[in-house]
């Protein structure tokens, strides 16, 4: 290169670096101004564990899972109902914050393997169960038992916003497993144990 090709091409360039740079500061501040709230939502850009007997607020709803127990079966001698696997019965306490009536629907268990579990549609033998349709008014509180039929692990109990299909955003509650399985222990046979 000669120099004064230099030179001319020196200012030529200067001109192409500027446009350049100003094009990628623009293309950053659209991308910027894009992602704002309402621009590039994410569907539970992040995902919110609590801890059972912990308030879990999601959107204008607050779950809390009161307490868990592993069921074998329910019902009473007369009307016996066993599970395919086990019962988990949960009882949880639901809290409309908003301004508007929400409906509250099945709620779903997740295994740490990633693994769903429905919420059972049939309560049958279960005290004080929630019911199928759950209708909660602006700040009213709904509490009542709700039950799975799982395998004996841990699991996150998943609750939404209740925003409705597809517009749904997310919390999860750990449910630890406890083993307060109703259950009860073999007694020893007659004479103690022998050594």
């Amino acid at each position: 290169m000669r120099r004064e090709t230099l030179s001319e091409g020196y200012g030529g360039a200067r001109r192409t670096v500027g446009a350049g740079l100003r094009a990628q500061v623009i293309a950053f501040g659209v991308f910027i101004i894009a992602c704002l709230p309402g621009g590039c939502s994410r569907e539970n850009s992040a995902r919110i564990d609590y801890a059972m007997g912990d308030q879990a607020p999601v959107g204008p709803l607050s779950y809390t899972v009161i307490e868990t127990s592993w069921q074998t079966q329910l019902g009473d001698v007369l009307k016996l109902r066993v599970p395919q696997q086990r019962f988990l019965v949960m009882r949880i306490s639901v809290t409309n914050g908003g301004g508007s009536e929400l409906s509250i629907p099945l709620l779903q268990l997740e295994s740490y393997t990633g693994q769903t579990y429905q919420e059972s549609q049939d309560g049958e033998g279960l005290a004080n169960w929630l019911g199928l349709l759950r209708t909660l008014r602006p700040a009213e509180t709904l509490q009542g038992q709700i039950l799975f039929d799982v395998p004996l692990t841990s699991y996150r109990l998943r609750v939404p916003d209740g925003a409705g299909a597809g517009a749904e955003k997310y919390a999860w509650i750990s449910i630890p497993l406890r083993m307060d399985v109703d259950t009860q222990p073999l007694a020893p046979a007659s004479g103690g144990f022998s050594q």
